[in-house]
């Protein structure tokens, strides 16, 4: 009993450790996402942004510190002879002159607190520069999202492409070991020579050559999709060996205009030139005067004598050698405001004509797809006919074999137009941002 035991769970481990894992899209997605290094920087620049936000939030709020001096000098930094003798016939002690000695060492201290009353606006803008940054390193994780999904898709769709074909091959063995039990008791009946069987042969281990290729590809595309999504291994598989029904593209039109609004590029550039407009502020407010307020405690020894206090102070920094050198840094921050709008007008520019050509290509593909369809539709017809004009004697072996390989040529170009598709697809809804 016990050995029963033991062996059931030994088989129970044993099949747990080889179960296929069953991948669709949408997890192949997720999985290589997460496992992405570009998504994971992409996280931490969010968290570097959000730090330099909080760090020019800290700008509002008063400037607090602590200062400290202490000296001990080789002699006394004040000395000085004072001649009072004029009074020595009242006062006999002052005929000699009398030395004063002071500040040989002293010390002090003293906390400041400063608030900021006026800056010229760099305080506020600066802040708001700060969170544009933070939203700038969101936008551009969207971009790293939007390229890890389309390597997904690509790495994804390749594997069916090659499942496909690799069905199309099977299915095309079957029908040739048919066809050589069929040539080979004519060949027996002495009906047909036996050039006949070997041309069948030959198609046979042609097909077998395909086979190895594709098996081989299959290997590859599993262990790039594999690599992509963080599965170093051979014990995963994808949900699908066929391509899905294909809609019309009409259906996902998107008019160009509107969907460029929701996409991270053009947000990105509205960002760049909003940033740009900021700094420009930003050194305008270099020219104007800062005022502040403040409050401080100060102890301080010297000459032997401590003494503290307390005090309210105003401070106002007017730039007045700097004003000329400021009006140039403005102009030049202006023109790099004009040169961040003039991007922006020639990238929605570009985006919409792009758009345009994806969706041209997803319409092509799917009129690829129709045509290898009816294609597909004449060719297995071709082949019915020659089967039952060879089976009738009207008709060479060679005839049948030519209509197979017109049917796999067929479906080959289905399954090319299908890849196709399903990738201008996958960059038409990503282009108009109808995956978000």
């Amino acid at each position: 009993m016990k050995k029963s035991i033991v062996i059931f769970m030994f088989c129970c481990f044993c099949a747990s450790e080889t179960a296929c894992q069953i991948y669709n899209l949408d997890t192949c997605k997720a999985k290589a996402i997460e496992n992405n290094f570009k998504i994971k920087n992409a996280e931490t620049d969010i968290k570097i942004a959000r730090q330099t936000k909080n760090e020019a939030f800290t700008k509002y709020f008063p400037h607090v510190e602590a200062i400290g001096f202490t000296f001990k000098a080789n002699h006394h930094t004040l000395q000085k002879d004072l001649d009072f003798s004029a009074f020595a016939p009242i006062f006999p002690a002052l005929a000699n002159p009398v030395q004063i000695k002071l500040m040989e060492k002293g010390r002090t201290a003293g906390i400041m607190a400063t608030q900021p009353v006026f800056a010229g606006g760099q305080i506020i803008h600066s802040n708001k520069l700060a969170k544009i940054g933070e939203e700038i390193t969101v936008l551009k994780q969207e971009l790293s999202t939007d390229e890890v999904d389309e390597i997904t898709e690509k790495y994804f769709w390749q594997l069916v492409l090659l499942k496909e074909k690799m069905r199309t091959v099977s299915t095309l063995k079957e029908q040739l070991e048919q066809l050589y039990k069929d040539v080979e008791i004519a060949l027996k009946a002495g009906i047909i020579n036996r050039n006949e069987l070997l041309k069948v042969e030959l198609k046979q281990h042609e097909l077998e050559s395909e086979e190895l290729k594709l098996n081989n590809g299959i290997s590859i595309a599993k262990m790039l999709l594999g690599q992509h999504i963080g599965e170093m291994h051979d014990k995963f598989d994808i949900d699908i060996d066929s391509f899905p029904d294909t809609d019309i593209p009409s259906k996902f039109y998107i008019e160009a205009n509107t969907a460029i609004t929701q996409r991270a590029e053009y947000k990105l550039l509205d960002k760049n030139v909003a940033a740009s407009k900021l700094n420009t502020k930003i050194e305008s407010g270099k020219r104007l005067p800062a005022v502040g307020i403040g409050a401080g405690y100060v102890y301080h020894n010297f000459a032997e004598q401590t003494n503290t206090f307390g005090m309210l102070y105003a401070t106002v920094r007017i730039p007045i050698s700097d004003w000329w050198g400021k009006s140039y840094a403005v102009k030049r921050s202006k023109l790099k405001t004009q040169q961040a709008e003039n991007e922006r007008k020639n990238a929605t520019e570009l985006m919409i004509i792009e758009i345009q050509q994806i969706y041209n290509e997803l319409t092509e593909a799917y009129e690829q797809i129709m045509l290898a369809r009816k294609s597909i539709s004449s060719a297995t017809e071709n082949l019915r006919l020659n089967t039952n004009y060879y089976k009738a004697g009207i008709s060479t072996v060679t005839d049948v074999l030519d209509a197979r390989s017109l049917l796999q040529k067929s479906k080959d170009q289905y399954a090319e137009a299908g890849y196709s598709y399903q990738i201008k697809l996958a960059k038409y809804k990503q282009a108009t941002r109808q995956n978000k």
